[in-house]
């Protein structure tokens, strides 16, 4: 599967911005989902998952309550809503894949995943 994300930018404190995570392939919806980010001399973090049904989902302690993990299976996309931005959301995201056969995985950890997309980066003034 190919991964294309979109939507970054530059958002001052406080504002928000919505992350779009396309995959190619008939089959997204046997794919559990990731959103991960890497800041600037920093090591990529794990941000956010869902599960291939979608039902299921999982976040880092610092952007819970702030951001949402949701995805379109018949459109095959996966998206990212980023509400009450900080200066230290700062960074390239990227969206990740992993085919499962069980509807309800999680996957938390960058090893697990197999498929990455190209990243797209998201800068928060002060």
């Amino acid at each position: 599967v190919q991964l294309q994300a979109s939507g970054g930018g530059l958002v001052q404190a406080g504002g928000s911005l919505r992350l779009s995570c396309a995959a190619s392939g008939r089959t997204f919806s046997s794919y559990a989902m990731g959103w991960f980010r890497q800041a600037p001399g920093k090591e990529r973090e794990f941000v956010a998952a869902i599960s291939p049904s979608g039902r299921s989902t999982y976040y880092a302690d610092s952007v819970k309550g702030r951001f949402t993990i949701s995805r379109d299976n018949a459109k095959s996309t996966v998206y990212l809503q980023m509400n009450s931005l900080k200066p230290e959301d700062t960074a390239v995201y990227y969206c990740a894949a992993r085919q499962t056969s069980y509807s309800g995985s999680l996957y938390a950890i960058e090893e697990r995943y197999h498929y990455w997309g190209q990243g797209t980066q998201v800068t928060v003034s002060s």
